[in-house]
């Protein structure tokens, strides 16, 4: 009986320590400290409204936005309840399948784009939510843009390369920008798109 009692007492204080103690002190920490990510990095548009995370991506199929890596999480693609990459393997009929639509969507879509597809285009990220590209992914993509918002294509590209975030730490990572902070920076300097912007 002592013994049972004992181990009852031990579970109880790491019941009441490691489940409610601790998740209360980290939040109320994270809260006090970096309040906007611990709230998930909501990113509101100029109205105020919450339009996404900014850690995690969405898709944009209007033309006058730049698009993100494909997404293979949920049925539809970028469902943040379902985060998975497609786990086809290099010699999938299905991968090799989608990646050729891709392609030739990417070409029809982008008719004036300067050089080959970057290859992140046409690939699903390990999460298949990546909110990123690379600089030279989205710079790719500036003749479209350009031309579907009917402004000249160097101001398009200033704006993406003003958009780049650098290294973490200067050494961690790899320079890139954030899809859905660039289209929101597209809307703020050149208005969001119309119905005739999108045909």
């Amino acid at each position: 009986m002592k013994t049972i009692v004992i181990a009852l007492r031990a579970t109880l204080v790491t019941l009441v320590v490691t489940g409610i103690a601790y998740p209360l002190v980290a939040t109320g920490l994270a809260q006090a400290i970096f309040p906007g990510r611990a709230n998930g990095s909501v990113v509101k548009d100029e109205h105020g409204r919450d339009v996404g995370s900014e850690l995690i991506g969405q898709g944009f199929a209007n033309p006058a936005y730049f698009q993100t890596r494909p997404s293979a999480s949920g049925e539809k693609g970028y469902d943040a309840t379902a985060s998975t990459g497609s786990n086809f393997g290099t010699t999938s009929s299905k991968l090799r399948d989608r990646a050729t639509q891709d392609v030739a969507r990417l070409e029809k879509e982008n008719p004036d784009a300067p050089g080959p597809i970057p290859v992140e285009l046409v690939t699903a990220s390990g999460s298949g939510l990546d909110p990123h590209l690379s600089p030279d992914a989205a710079l790719w993509q500036v003749p479209r843009v350009a031309a579907a918002r009917h402004v000249a294509p160097d101001r398009v590209k200033q704006l993406v390369l003003d958009r780049v975030e650098g290294r973490d730490l200067g050494f961690l990572g790899e320079p890139r920008v954030n899809v859905l902070l660039l289209n929101l920076a597209l809307d703020r300097q050149f208005g969001a798109p119309t119905s005739r912007d999108a045909k």
